[in-house]
């Protein structure tokens, strides 16, 4: 997959089979679209490009909404160069740009820089300045500027249409689980370990502090999960709290993560969290010792839930 910082770097192609949005999280829903336009551009001899942004629109638009992100622009490369795509244009998001027409987004950028002939699109996609830009804009569209539009249904779990926006919605409760059932994947935090007060080891349960990479990443709501922690190129089984620490009377919001049999020097290495199970609220004990107890049980649990984790 070949990867451009703008439209400006990108350079025609005969044959361009498209589709256009912010594609965050890169859902099940998504990959429908994706896999569609890849089948099409395959059986019509071209090459598929998705033209994306970054920031989200919404982050420069509404900048009073603070907008947290289920992908980083790094994982979202990933999550895309593995649904088989051929290019990927992640386009700056400008006031300047949102003022753009739905005529000279299409004329412009989409038939005359990209050279679209096909054009494939989530159900109920909006584009162009306000929004103004429909599926059936485009069909207008399309026979003044050769090319075709297909417009792909939502797809649905449990009746539920897939969005980025419920996906979002289910972490903001803690519900990882129908999160991950969206996506396809777990819902995962990168992040490097930093220095802790090291309270966790004088109870039997050392944990790392993880430091985000992206503060504009989402976090699940707070609360104790059961995870699979990537390491060094291992894979590791653990649980994590996110939360405040009420017990110690911390203050500051914080990622704890307890590796199962597990004692080595992590401090300022980077490691990866997928949240699989999310066990209970986060809560305050007496003392220490009642906290204790209560991770003792909140470690059986998770590895008896972690037990089908390879």
């Amino acid at each position: 997959m070949k990867v451009y910082s703008s439209i400006e770097e990108f350079e025609t192609i005969p044959f361009a089979v498209a589709t256009t949005g912010t594609f965050d999280g890169v859902h099940l829903g998504h990959k429908t679209i994706l896999n569609r336009l890849i089948e099409v551009a395959k059986k019509s001899g071209g090459e598929s490009v998705l033209l994306t942004f970054n920031p989200h629109p919404r982050q420069v638009l509404q900048p009073d909404v603070d907008l947290k992100m289920l992908n980083t622009i790094e994982e979202k490369i990933e999550l895309l160069e593995k649904a088989g795509l051929d290019h990927l244009i992640i386009h700056p998001f400008t006031k300047e740009f949102s003022r753009t027409t739905t005529l000279e987004y299409v004329r412009n950028i989409l038939v005359q820089k990209i050279g679209v002939k096909r054009l494939v699109i989530g159900y109920d996609h909006h584009f162009g300045r306000n929004r103004e830009g429909s599926f059936d804009r485009l069909k207008e569209f399309g026979p003044l500027y050769g090319f075709e539009v297909e417009e792909i249904p939502a797809m649905d779990i449990d009746a539920v249409a897939i969005s980025s926006t419920k996906v979002r919605k289910a972490l903001e409760v803690g519900d990882v689980e129908r999160a991950h059932e969206f996506l396809g994947y777990p819902y995962s935090l990168v992040g490097w370990v930093s220095k802790g007060d090291q309270l966790g080891r004088t109870i039997g349960f050392p944990t790392a502090n993880l430091e985000l990479s992206n503060s504009s990443k989402l976090l699940p709501a707070m609360g104790v999960f059961a995870v699979r922690i990537e390491l060094n190129g291992k894979s590791y089984k653990g649980m994590c709290n996110i939360g405040l620490r009420p017990t110690v009377e911390g203050s500051s919001h914080r990622i704890e993560v307890h590796i199962f049999d597990f004692n080595q020097d992590i401090y300022g290495q980077s490691l990866r969290i997928d949240f699989l199970h999310r066990m209970r609220s986060e809560q305050k004990f007496g003392n220490l010792n009642e906290l204790k107890n209560q991770l003792l049980i909140d470690s059986k649990e998770a590895r008896n839930l972690l037990l089908s984790i390879e």
